[in-house]
């Protein structure tokens, strides 16, 4: 950070009133120093996520999501255990076990639930978000506002991994085909799994690969609605991705429009289609999109700049 952007945002007075605590609801605009707030953005312009990624801890805030998953940040965040009776959080180096208390909460009880599968003694928790969310230094788009998780495909049979370890253990892949089935590491507990995770009303949609989508839909006899929530998507064949809901009076939080109606089974089914054969070319192709700017702090909610200063 540059010597000009720490004194523009540890200086000024009125930061104090963007600190203060709120009620257990989202803190309304009002009881943030938006002025305060706007100060702060007009001289930030170094990379939003060179700011976050610096954060070591959580704000000393009321807990509050603000914007969406991909634009946001969160304030009062809670910190995964790294380790518990039925999970352990992995790469602890990255510092991304950070996440809303609804999703610290879904996580501890999801891994209730994968511990009754056989095999499984919990669940190995990849990437949440950084302390107070927003932009990542490296991979993630989203997981910027403490809703999203990624879940290892790994069955967590050991849960007294050391430190080096969660660094060093890897992932296993479910993909065959370039992601148009799964492979032999596919086991009817993931299925389960899965379905234990999409059945939650606090989730909104999982990211997973086609293949498995289409294996889930292909294997499942009993009740279908669950499925709607599972969503093809590229990669997530080493893990699968967990995304809740805004909370109850996050009026700061911005949710995803849902999933369309049905199960979604067709959807994946085309994705598949389009794996195992490509369509043609387009003839006349649209001119190549410049590359996605960075995003800098004056395109997150402006109540993010008084996360990002919390003491």
């Amino acid at each position: 950070m540059s010597r000009s952007l720490t004194r523009a945002i540890l200086t000024p007075l009125a930061l104090a009133a963007a600190l203060a605590a709120c009620s257990s609801d989202t803190p309304p605009a009002s009881d943030y120093d938006l002025a305060a707030a706007r100060e702060i953005i007009s001289t930030s312009n170094e990379p939003a996520k060179q700011l976050f990624g610096a954060k070591a801890d959580a704000s000393r805030q009321d807990d509050a999501a603000w914007g969406s998953y991909a634009r946001g940040c969160i304030a009062g965040a809670e910190q995964l255990p790294e380790s518990g009776p039925t999970w352990q959080a992995m790469r602890l180096s990255r510092n991304r076990n950070w996440g809303h208390p609804v999703l610290i909460d879904y996580l501890q009880d999801l891994s209730r639930k994968a511990a009754r599968q056989p095999g499984w003694n919990g669940i190995y928790v990849g990437d949440m978000s950084q302390p107070r969310g927003g932009p990542m230094l490296t991979g993630h788009r989203s997981h910027q506002v403490g809703l999203d998780a990624d879940i290892w495909m790994l069955p967590a049979n050991r849960l007294d991994l050391s430190v080096s370890e969660r660094e060093s253990l890897s992932s296993i892949s479910l993909r065959r085909a370039g992601g148009a089935y799964t492979n032999d590491n596919w086991t009817p507990q993931h299925h389960q799994i899965l379905q234990a995770a999409a059945s939650d009303p606090r989730v909104a949609r999982i990211f997973v690969f086609p293949g498995a989508k289409v294996r889930m839909c292909n294997d499942e006899t009993g009740d279908r609605s669950w499925l709607r929530k599972i969503r093809p998507w590229y990669g997530h064949h080493y893990h699968f991705h967990v995304r809740l809901s805004c909370p109850p009076g996050s009026t700061g939080c911005e949710n995803q429009d849902p999933p369309p109606p049905g199960d979604g089974c067709a959807d994946a089914q085309e994705w598949v289609n389009n794996i195992l054969n490509p369509p043609p070319p387009d003839p006349d192709p649209p001119a190549p999109s410049r590359p996605r700017a960075e995003l800098r702090l004056a395109d997150l909610p402006q109540q993010c700049a008084a996360v990002l200063q919390s003491q």
